[in-house]
C-alpha cells in the first residue's frame, strides 16, 4: 500500500519591527526580539512567500549570522505576494494556489511581511485562507506584534479592543472618523488602535489631538523595539499642554479610549 502523500505547513515567521528605520542606531539583536527556537525553524526553511522579496533576504541574512541557513541565501525560493491593484474599486481575489505548492509537495513554507507577525495589519491573510481551503497546515510562530505591543503599554483596555487600521486622508472624512471612533469607544468602552504610513504620523497626531474630547486618553508608541522607542499614554488635555513631536521616519501605533 502506498503511504499517503504528506503536506508542509505554512509558517507564519515574524520578523523584526525596524525594518526600513534608518538613523534611528543599530538593529536591535535578532535573538532580543525572536525566540531562538523561532531563529532555528526560519534557518531550516528553503521556501518562502515574502510580501518583499529583498526585506525577506535582509531578514534571512539575519538569521543566518545566528543559526546558519539550510540553503546559501541565494540558492532560496523566495515569492512575492501579489500587490493589490491601484485604482480598482473591488479588485478581484488573487489566485495564490501556486504560491502553496511545495507545500502540497511536502515542502514547508515560510510566509514573511515587513515588519511583524504576516497578516495581522500587514498582508498574508488571503494566503492564510487559501493554504486552509487547500488542507495545508498553517503554523503561526510567537514574536513581536507592535499592535499587541503598543496595546500593553497603553494602560488602554485590554479586554476589550479593535484595530481598525487606516484613517481617511482627506481632512474633513479624518475628522468624521476620529469623532466616530471617539464616540463609540465611550458607548462600548473599548480601545481602539490604528496606525499611519510614518511620515504622516505627526498629521495624524494633530488630527487626534484637535478632535478628540479632552478627556480621552491617547497613546502612542513609536518605535516599538528599537532602543530608542518610547509609549506615552496621556489625556488628550495633556498631550495640548505637552505636545511629544513625533519622528516622520518611525512605524507608531496610535490607541484611544474615551472617558
Amino acid at each position: 500500500m502506498n503511504e499517503p502523500h504528506v503536506r508542509g505547513r505554512l509558517l507564519l515567521v515574524p520578523t523584526p519591527l525596524d525594518f526600513g528605520i534608518h538613523n534611528h542606531g543599530p538593529s536591535p539583536d535578532l535573538q532580543q526580539i525572536l525566540p531562538l527556537g523561532v531563529i532555528r525553524q526560519a534557518a531550516a526553511l528553503t521556501h518562502w512567500v515574502a510580501e518583499n522579496a529583498r526585506t525577506a533576504r535582509a531578514f534571512l541574512k539575519r538569521v543566518d549570522a545566528i543559526v546558519p541557513l539550510a540553503q546559501p541565501l541565494r540558492a532560496l525560493h523566495v515569492s512575492e505576494l501579489p500587490r493589490p491593484a491601484k485604482g480598482v474599486k473591488d479588485p478581484q481575489p488573487p489566485d495564490l494556489d501556486a504560491l502553496l505548492a511545495p507545500a502540497l509537495q511536502g515542502q514547508d513554507i515560510g510566509l514573511v511581511s515587513e515588519a511583524g507577525l504576516p497578516g495581522v495589519a500587514d498582508p498574508g491573510a488571503l494566503l492564510v485562507q487559501a493554504a486552509h481551503r487547500l488542507g495545508v497546515a498553517v503554523l503561526p510562530l510567537p514574536g513581536a506584534s507592535s499592535l499587541l505591543l503598543a496595546l500593553a503599554a497603553s494602560g488602554l483596555n485590554g479586554q476589550s479592543f479593535a484595530f481598525v487600521g487606516y484613517l481617511p486622508v482627506e481632512a474633513a472624512a479624518r475628522a468624521a472618523r476620529i469623532r466616530e471612533l471617539d464616540a463609540l469607544s465611550r458607548r462600548s468602552r473599548q480601545a481602539q488602535l490604528l496606525i499611519e504610513t510614518p511620515y504622516r504620523n505627526p498629521a495624524l497626531l494633530a488630527a487626534l489631538l484637535t478632535h478628540l474630547q479632552p478627556a480621552t486618553r491617547l497613546s502612542v508608541s513609536c518605535g516599538l523595539t528599537l532602543p530608542k522607542g518610547w509609549t506615552r499614554s496621556d489625556s488628550v488635555a495633556a498631550w495640548r499642554v505637552r505636545h511629544s513631536p513625533l519622528p516622520a521616519d518611525v512605524p507608531a501605533v496610535f490607541a484611544l479610549q474615551a472617558a
